[in-house]
Order: C-alpha cells, then structure tokens, then sequence
C-alpha cells in the first residue's frame, strides 16, 4: 500500500513538475522586461509602416482625382508635390508600389 501511494506521489509530482509552456512569452517573470520591449519594438514597427502607407495611399487618391489616372511611381507622386519624399520603409521591410494597380506597401526583404 505505501509502495502504490509513493508510485502516485512520485508521478504526481513529476507530471506538475514539466511545464510546457515555460518558452512561451510572458510565462517567466525574469523575461517579463525582454518580452515587453520586443512587443513594443514590434508595434513601433507596424505603426510606423502604417502611417507611412497611409500617407502614400492618401496621395495616390488625391493624384488620381487631380490627374484622372493612377501615377507610375513613387517618385511621380514626389515630383508632382503630392509627397514631401519618399517614405520610409521600417527595419527589415522595403517599399513595393504596383503601378498597375496603384498599390502601395511595405514588405519583409
């Protein structure tokens, strides 16, 4: 009988011993610091592509109302005064404009 009871207790205390989830983010307070500024440097990120897509979507519909047509390139919308410059595309990512379709955005090198 005290054989099967340690058997269980052994068990027990090795299955609540094992946490899968200890790699997971935010799990172990000593990564709490890390894992915060990883989040907030992934949302600067996002929004700052956001706002710079934003800005170019903008001045592709005021160019196309004005002109009747969508512009060839990033650098017509420059010329034309529509844009102060080109934007800039956050770390890791670069422009990607579609003249056929008029679409701008940013996208992972």
């Amino acid at each position: 009988m005290k054989s099967q009871l340690v058997a269980v207790l052994v068990g027990t205390l090795l299955i609540s011993g094992c946490d899968s989830g200890s790699d997971k983010p935010g799990t172990n307070p000593v990564n709490a610091p890390t894992d915060y500024l990883g989040a907030v440097a992934k949302q600067k990120k996002k929004s700052e592509g956001m706002v710079g897509t934003l800005q170019v979507t903008s001045a592709i519909q005021q160019f196309e109302a004005a002109e009747g047509r969508q512009p060839k390139s990033i650098e017509e919308l420059i010329d034309e005064k529509y844009l102060t410059e080109s934007p800039k595309a956050p770390y890791g990512m670069k422009a990607e404009f579609n003249a056929e379709t008029g679409e701008f955005r940013f996208v992972t090198e």
